[in-house]
Order: C-alpha cells, then sequence, then structure tokens
C-alpha cells in the first residue's frame, strides 16, 4: 500500500461544530422531561401506564451493590451485594439498583451483564449511599477482562421484549433507566502484542486471549410501551459494529439520551432505535438527545466501509436531538436513516466525510436545511466551531500519529500472483486469485484510560455537549 494517508492532529486541540434550539417534536414534554444533569436523574416522562402488562406492574424493590462493603445476596443497604451480576436472577420487574463506585467485572469476571425485566440502576454513589460522584470520586466502572472464552457480550444488556405474560403474549410497559455507569471496555478487548495500540477481533486460544467484544458498553431492548433513559454515562473504548450506547423503543414510547459521554468507539457512538414500522402517529417511538458528547467514532476495521458516526438515527421514529457535541468520526456527525428529526444547537467538527448524512446523501453542517429531505425546517443553531479538547497528550499524540487506511487502496494493493494454480484457473476461463494483503492498521482504537479521557466530558462548549454530573 503506496499510498496509504496519514491524519494529523492538534495535540489539545480538536474541531468541534455547534448548534442551539429547541425540537418541535415533543417540544413540551422535552421542557418537563430534560432539565441538566442534576444528581438525581432526569427520566423519560410517566410510563405508559394504561399499556403496563401483569408481569411488569410489580411494585418492586431497592437494591444495593458495593464491591468493597458487598457480600451474599441479600443486596440490602446494609448487607449489599459484591456485584450486580450475582443479583441478576433475583431481580423483578420496577426493581431499583443502587451501586456504590467501584471496578466491577460481573459474576465470576464474565464481564458482561443482562436483565430481561425492566429495571433502574444508577451508580456512582459513596459507600452509605448517600452522597453520588459518578464521574469523581465514586465512579462506578464496568468492565471485564480478555481471557479466553469470557463473554463478549454488551456489558450491560437490558432486553425486555421477549418476556411474555401467563396467557402468552408479549409482556408490555414500564420504564428502564441506566443512570451514571462508566463502561469501559478497554480490559475487555484484545490488542496487537498487547501494546494496546490496535484491536484485534479474533481469538487466540493458544495464547488465551478472546477476540475484541464485538458489542456495546449498554444496549437496552426494550418492550412495546416502554419509556427508556440513559443518563450521565460514559462509553469508551468499546468496538462494536452498531452502537456503542445503542436503545431499541417500540410503541408510543419516549427515549431520553441525555449528559453522556462517548468516546473512542467503533460503529456509532449513539445508536436510537425503532422496533415499530408503522406510520401511526399516536405509536412512532419519540427519542430526545440532548446534551451528549461522541468524540472518535472509528470504522469498523481498518478498511470498513461502514460505522465512524457520532450518531446514528433509525428509521420509524423522530427525534429531537440538540445541544450536542459530534466530532471526529471516521464517516460523519449525524447518520440519519431516514426519520423526521429536528435538530438545533449541535457542534459537528473533525468528521472525515459529512456533518449529516441522510440515507445516501452526504452534507456539510452549512448546508442542512438546503439539502435534508427529513429534517424539519425549523432546526436552527447548527454550526462549527474551534473548541480544545483536553484529552491527555499521550493518546493525543498515538492518535494523531494514526494511518487511515481504504478499502481501494487495499484493493489497488492486491496483485493476482503467476502461480501454478492460476494458470491453470486462466485457462479454464476461471477468475484468478489474488495473492494476499495486510487489512490492520498498526493504530487502531487505541485504548484510552478512563482519566485521560475524562476531562474532555466535563465541562461543556457554549452549553453544547455533556457535563460532569452536579
Amino acid at each position: 500500500m503506496n499510498t496509504l494517508k496519514k491524519t494529523g492532529l492538534g495535540i489539545l486541540a480538536l474541531f468541534l461544530m455547534a448548534n442551539i434550539g429547541y425540537g418541535q417534536f415533543s417540544l413540551n414534554k422535552l421542557k418537563d422531561a430534560v432539565s441538566g444533569s442534576s444528581d438525581k436523574p432526569t427520566t423519560a416522562t410517566s410510563a405508559n401506564s394504561s399499556n403496563t402488562s401483569t408481569n411488569f406492574a410489580n411494585k418492586g424493590r431497592e437494591w444495593y451493590v458495593s464491591k468493597t462493603n458487598g457480600s451474599g445476596q441479600l443486596g440490602t443497604k446494609e448487607k449489599p451485594a459484591r456485584d450486580l451480576g450475582n443479583i441478576i436472577h433475583h431481580l423483578k420487574a420496577n426493581d431499583v439498583i443502587y451501586i456504590a463506585g467501584g471496578t466491577y467485572l460481573s459474576k465470576g469476571g464474565r464481564g458482561s451483564d443482562e436483565i430481561n425485566v425492566p429495571v433502574k440502576i444508577y451508580g456512582g454513589y459513596d459507600e452509605t449511599f448517600t452522597k453520588r460522584d459518578p464521574w469523581g470520586a465514586t465512579k462506578t466502572i464496568f468492565t471485564g477482562t480478555n481471557e479466553y472464552m469470557k463473554l463478549t457480550s454488551a456489558r450491560l444488556y437490558i432486553r425486555t421484549d421477549q418476556q411474555r405474560e401467563s396467557n402468552g403474549q408479549l409482556s408490555t410497559g414500564s420504564e428502564i433507566v441506566v443512570e451514571g455507569i462508566v463502561f469501559d471496555n478497554g480490559p475487555r478487548n484484545r490488542y496487537h502484542k498487547e501494546l494496546g495500540l490496535a484491536i484485534r477481533r479474533q481469538a487466540s486460544p493458544n495464547s488465551g486471549h478472546n477476540p475484541s467484544p464485538e458489542s456495546g458498553g449498554v444496549v437496552i431492548v426494550a418492550s412495546k410501551y416502554t419509556n427508556v433513559t440513559v443518563k450521565n454515562c460514559v462509553v469508551m473504548n468499546t468496538a462494536p459494529t452498531e452502537g456503542a450506547l445503542s436503545i431499541r423503543i417500540f410503541h408510543a414510547a419516549t427515549g431520553i439520551v441525555q449528559n453522556n459521554f462517548c468516546i473512542n468507539n467503533t460503529g456509532y457512538g449513539i445508536h436510537i432505535r425503532s422496533g415499530y414500522t408503522g406510520s401511526d402517529p399516536k405509536l412512532v417511538p419519540n427519542f430526545i438527545v440532548s446534551n451528549n458528547t461522541s468524540l472518535f467514532n472509528w470504522k469498523h476495521d481498518a478498511v470498513a466501509s461502514y460505522g465512524g458516526n457520532a450518531l446514528c438515527v433509525d428509521k420509524y421514529l423522530t427525534a429531537t436531538i440538540q445541544n450536542n457535541v459530534l466530532g471526529f468520526g471516521h464517516a460523519g456527525g449525524v447518520y440519519n436513516k431516514g426519520s423526521k428529526i429536528i435538530m438545533n444547537n449541535n457542534l459537528f467538527t473533525g468528521n472525515s466525510k459529512y456533518d449529516y448524512k441522510e440515507i445516501n446523501d452526504m452534507m456539510k453542517v452549512e448546508y442542512l436545511l438546503d439539502e435534508s429531505t427529513y429534517l424539519d425546517q425549523n432546526s436552527e443553531g447548527n454550526k462549527a466551531m474551534l473548541i480544545s479538547i483536553p484529552v491527555a497528550e499521550r493518546w493525543a499524540e498515538i492518535y494523531a500519529s494514526r494511518v487511515e487506511i481504504t478499502r481501494e487502496e487495499v484493493d489497488a494493493s492486491v496483485h493476482a500472483s503467476n502461480s501454478g494454480a492460476n494458470q491453470v484457473r486462466s485457462m479454464l476461463g476461471l477468475n484468478v486469485q489474488a495473492g494476499g494483503t495486510s487489512m490492520d492498521a498498526e493504530i487502531f482504537l487505541p485504548i484510552i484510560k478512563i482519566e485521560e479521557a475524562l476531562p474532555a466530558g466535563k465541562l461543556p462548549w457554549d452549553g453544547k455537549g455533556c457535563q460532569k454530573p452536579a
């Protein structure tokens, strides 16, 4: 590959773009539901109680988890459990889980938790469960290890859409909340020569290494009429095909994605999805995506033509997207697959191919209203501006020295060999076989440490992006 492109980057200064305003989709809901980043999480408007089925109408109980003081499975404030994974089999619909600061690897160090009932999870507490500092002194960190045969599914996977009532019908309703958790897949990834510079997606049984998990940090698939809120979370070093922070809601549900920090992930930093495929305005799911920061979103792999967006919007939903920072995507800022959305006051910066894409149409931020088909014409305040991103100098230097490989360059570097097999294939009129070529970059999704990344998420830029929870 003779024409590899080297992309430069200032060590501490990176570009971002902004937009301001208030969405017309569910504006009153937005004003009521989104109130900054207080220590008490804002959740979606009250769940569809009239559509909540028997299994999901449980009153629920409170659970407490502490890595430092936990033991057993009582899960009380006086006797907390040691890890969320240890009590998942006890959880019922509408249970509330409070998790103290610490590093959690799940049950048996498996590195993944799956919950199949609607619950509310709040992290970042001190050991007395009276104070919170989820991005500071009492961080609740969900991670794992890279050991062969450990789980490679999402670090937290909440899926309720397959639960059924006693009569066989699907369970519906209630609410799901995840708030104040740091999801870090860095320790779960496999890195080339264990240098932390380039992930590998294949396992190595001989050396006892798992593949890098091809899954997000927090993935939620809700039932019909189930509202979902993800707030004040950090998602980093994940290598999914799709969303690092992924939410899929169904009929008549609201999804709130607020004050989250997604940094250094493949696929999409934030992925909002719909499980409804109709056009009834009363049933179309609605998202409110506000005050999030999504930076350094990589393609799926070094030569992939997919992934690398700060935010992906699926079809069959509506969304209000405002006051977000969406930058440094290998592809772009927002990829809209065909939903009606309104975007206000967002910052776009450093994206390689586009700021906004609708299906196949790529646009720069200044042409959004001129060229878009699905964007509400009342959208306003979206712009580009130069900002300083205070990531650690060590990681910034690594990122700046990366070499980007394109599929075109790889294809151009492949030549058919003059082997005996190819001579026979040529005589028979068959396609000749090309020689192999390396598709791995020396730097691809290099690990960034929590303390290196968090400074870039603690302060907004001109009111845009996330900030440290109060």
